[in-house]
């Protein structure tokens, strides 16, 4: 004998019931089946909004019964294109029946539990008796057996109480003798011993599923639902999310209390007493393994079995120093909820006594406001105890795991992942036996953390980054490009999923959560919607995905004012524009506490030397515990291709020209030849060297001519450099006098810096760099004399974005 059941999507439709018929051949050919159905798929809501349009005296209760009625006769005729006359006149004869009692309710207006389980009951009859009498029409041995013949309860109606040792006897006596091999049964349906119509409450149809593979003793009871089994996680929110094989009763009802809707706990009940176990199935998939809830010992990898959660929560927190030491208040409070029929999700009290939390329905948080309120009147008055304080939009979110208790950690891991993501915690729960662990979020949280446990606790360690680009011009094409290429090779390689979700150019600005097509981004991006630097930073921070990071490849200051709203939501920053870290130091101190507070990285590696590694290594000099004495560099790639190129044959406006062509300079050159760009650079190693300073503290020898430095546009500079050629070509002729090369040289020494053109003899290290390239000599207490040296590429598009995907990727190695 087989016990199976379908839900209400299972038989939502003429094709769903048409795969549920299949599978129920397919098991018939070698055992009996009883099947426990489901009103159709919405039909039971439906009923109770058709009563309630009645019972206020609402006409549109008709259109309601409208719908209802189009529903079954439009699945039964596409069910029984042939044959269907019996069928339509039975299903005819009981919607005449709703209606009588739906006409009545608007008359009488009142809608008692009584009449209400009577309405309800309509659903299961009327989807029972179509899919039985549809499978004899195809010559299938089946019949349906209505379930209020069987199922004996008392007079608690919408919640009836099951009076076992007379439902055991009639289901036993029934099936003992029934001849049919399919026997389809209404659930969720039931009569009194008085001979009412009673239902069995919430979860009713797995109930009577239950009730009806404990009472005949069966092997296993399978529930088909809509979904390949129970999930790590809901799908709907973790594409990673996979169907559980195996899993205890125990971890299937918190899953399912904790917002796993494919079991209702109470439900199991019956079997669980007898060790029967559960197999939940998907009907639109029969082939996929499922779930199998039983006792036995599973072997898993992970102590976490799933991670789930309950929406529309409202926190109460009872406080007041007049609580400590005082026995009663928990009972008061308790009572008091207990008598409003008030259910509680979660409970925490800290152990000063000074206050309770509760965790309830978001519904009920106006009714438990007033009535908590109510009872502890004299003591607010007294200022004994506080107000209640009712927190809303909150959500539950639960670790689940029979194992739990028997690893360390676990608590710790789950909330430092929730932290580093800015996700806050309101209230947190852990009962002794370790098997749940509960944590209060914002509603606004739950995707994020769902996403971030999962990826913590199931996925084989690959971390998922979420890449926010402003800027994508030059540099910015290229590091998407370069992103494009390597995304196989890091997932593969280094476990990171690196996707955009948002790109912006200074007019349009495009989002996806799943990830940016980069196969489309362009033609996307010019269909985008209006770029503004705050409109991209709300959407960044409304997207709320975990590990973001906004990567800003501007010059841009007012971008770079952005930074903190950033850091703030723990949105890491990965930064080639070098106005922030050069800005008031004030500032660059504000943005590393950011940082450090916030758990979100802040990397401008491309500040200084674009691609080459000169900041970490800085960094991993101090963090060893090394100090810096001085530093000597060449950092402006697109000066040292200006000096190389310069020569007594060539124009230095032509040399310029070509530098910004090639894209070696700022849009505006006169940052780059003015010497502010290397000063900002030199800037940035000092105070990454410790020290505190700022850009006016920099000593900048100009090279550029009075009216060059005077220059008020962009075209206005270069027309100086036509005019003051002479000026240029002395400063070369000078310099080939003396044997020497034209370097713009930045030096860094006993706490003082300056920048400045500087003639380079034939034995300086100096001397031979070529084309764009940096270079920098780190003298420390370790290298007082032979510097440690960084040498190579410091200007291009390719470089620099190389550059600031390596900060990307250390982030993801992070």
């Amino acid at each position: 004998m087989k016990v199976l059941k379908f839900g209400g999507t299972s038989v939502g439709s003429s094709k769903n019931i048409n795969s549920v018929i299949s599978i129920l051949e397919n098991y018939a050919s070698k055992d009996s089946v009883i099947c426990v159905v489901s009103a159709v798929g919405g039909v039971t809501d439906k009923l109770l909004l058709a009563g309630k349009q009645a019972q206020n005296k609402d006409n549109s209760f008709s259109e309601t019964f409208t719908d209802i009625k189009k529903i079954h006769i439009n699945i039964v005729k596409e069910l029984n294109p042939e044959k269907n006359e019996a069928i339509l006149e039975y299903v005819e004869a009981k919607l005449s029946e709703l209606k009588s009692l739906l006409d009545g309710i608007f008359l009488i207006n009142e809608l008692s539990p009584k009449t209400s389980d009577k309405l309800v009951s309509f659903g299961e009859l009327l989807s029972s008796y179509i899919i039985s009498e549809t499978m004899k029409n195809r010559g299938i041995s089946a019949d349906s057996k209505n379930a209020q013949e069987l199922l004996i309860t008392n007079s608690n109606f919408s919640k009836a109480e099951v009076n076992y040792a007379i439902t055991n006897k009639n289901l036993e006596t029934y099936f003992k003798s029934a001849p049919q091999k399919i026997t389809i049964l209404p659930g969720f349906i039931s009569k009194s011993q008085l001979g009412e119509q009673t239902t069995l409450g919430r979860g009713g149809s797995d109930f009577t599923a239950a009730i009806v593979a404990a009472a005949l003793k069966v092997k296993q009871l399978e529930i088909w639902t809509d979904v390949s089994g129970m999930f790590t996680t809901n799908p709907n929110l973790v594409k990673q999310a996979y169907p559980i094989e195996k899993i205890s009763y125990q971890e299937a009802m918190e899953l399912s209390h904790f917002g796993a809707k494919v079991l209702y706990p109470p439900t199991v009940q019956p079997v669980l007493d007898l060790n029967i176990p559960i197999h939940i199935k998907n009907t639109l998939e029969p082939e996929a393994v499922g779930t199998i809830i039983s006792n036995d010992e599973v072997v898993s990898k992970s102590p976490v079995k799933g991670i789930s959660n309950i929406g529309n929560i409202a926190l109460l927190t009872l406080q007041g120093s007049g609580m400590i030491g005082i026995p009663g208040f928990s009972k008061r409070l308790f009572e008091v909820l207990s008598q409003e029929k008030i259910n509680i999700i979660l409970i925490t009290q800290a152990s000063s006594e000074h206050s309770i939390c509760l965790g309830i329905d978001e519904g009920d948080a106006e009714k438990a406001q007033t009535a908590i309120d109510a009872t502890f009147e004299n003591e607010i008055a007294l200022h004994k105890i506080d107000p209640i304080i009712v927190e809303k939009g909150l959500s539950i979110i639960a670790l689940v795991g029979d194992n739990m208790k028997n690893h360390q950690g676990i608590s710790g891991k789950m909330f430092s992942t929730l932290g580093k993501n800015n996700i806050n915690i309101r209230a947190i729960a852990q009962g002794a036996s370790e098997k749940n662990i509960s944590a209060v979020i914002l509603e606004t949280d739950v995707k994020k953390a769902l996403n971030t446990l999962h990826e913590q606790f199931f996925e084989s360690k690959t971390k998922q980054l979420n890449v926010f680009i402003t800027g994508v011009g030059n540099v910015g094409e290229k590091l998407v490009e370069q992103i494009k290429q390597q995304r196989k090779y890091l997932k593969e390689n280094l476990k990171i999923n690196l996707r955009i979700a948002g790109l912006s150019n200074s007019r349009t600005m495009i989002f996806n959560e799943e990830g940016i097509d980069l196969n489309t981004w362009k033609e996307q991006l010019a269909q985008g919607e209006k770029a503004t630097l705050e409109g991209f930073f709300e959407k960044t921070k409304s997207l709320n995905l975990r590990n973001s990071i906004f990567v800003d490849v501007t010059a841009n200051k007012e971008v770079a004012n952005l930074y903190a709203n950033y850091l703030r939501q723990s949105i890491g920053v990965v930064a080639c524009n070098k106005i922030a870290c050069s800005s008031d130091f004030e500032n660059y101190k504000l943005l590393k506490g950011l940082s450090l507070k916030y758990n979100a990285p802040f990397l401008f590696e491309t500040n200084v030397g674009a691609g080459l590694p000169i900041i970490d290594t800085l960094g991993n000099l101090i963090a060893s515990g090394d100090k810096i004495t001085s530093i000597h560099a060449v950092l402006s790639g697109s000066l040292n291709f200006v000096f190389n190129n310069f020569n007594d044959t060539t124009k230095f406006y032509d040399v310029v020209k070509q530098a910004a062509a090639e894209g070696y300079t700022e849009p505006d050159p006169r940052i780059d030849l003015s010497g502010v760009d290397v000063a900002r650079k030199i800037l940035i190693l000092a105070r990454e060297s410790g020290v505190e300073m700022n850009l006016e503290d920099i000593e900048n020898t100009p090279f550029l001519s009075e009216s060059g430095m005077q220059s008020d546009t962009v075209d206005d500079f270069y027309e100086t450099l036509i005019a003051d050629e002479a000026h240029y070509q002395s400063l070369y002729a000078s310099a080939k006098a003396k044997n020497c090369q034209l370097k713009y040289v930045a030096q860094f020494n006993n706490g003082k810096a300056s920048v400045g053109l500087q003639e380079i003899p034939s034995d300086h290290p100096f001397y031979n760099l070529k084309g764009k390239d940096n270079i920098v000599m780190f003298y420390t207490q370790r290298y007082p004399e032979q510097p440690m040296i960084i040498k190579g590429a410091g200007a291009g598009a390719d470089v620099t974005a190389s550059g600031l995907f390596a900060d990307i990727i250390r982030i993801g190695n992070d």
